[in-house]
């Protein structure tokens, strides 16, 4: 997936996957993942997606700071 946000291209394909966090089964409406990313430059970002009834019903990337990421492994170790 690709995304650009503040004139920034955040792309899946194009970054190194950090962390990724599977909650639930596949195929379950009520599951998601959330995956962390870094790209070449250093940003970092969270890819999520997840079924029907989850919290995350559509794909999507969400921008994060350094201290976020660091907080959001930290949270799924």
């Amino acid at each position: 997936m690709q995304k650009t946000i503040c004139k920034k291209v955040y792309d899946t394909e194009a970054s190194t996957l950090v962390k990724k966090v599977t909650f639930g089964c596949y195929g379950c409406a009520d599951g998601y993942e959330e995956s962390l990313y870094k790209t070449e430059s250093g940003n970092f970002f969270l890819y999520t997606n997840g079924g029907a009834s989850s919290k995350y019903t559509k794909e999507d990337i969400t921008r994060m700071s350094a201290d976020k990421a660091n907080a959001w492994l930290k949270d799924h170790e």
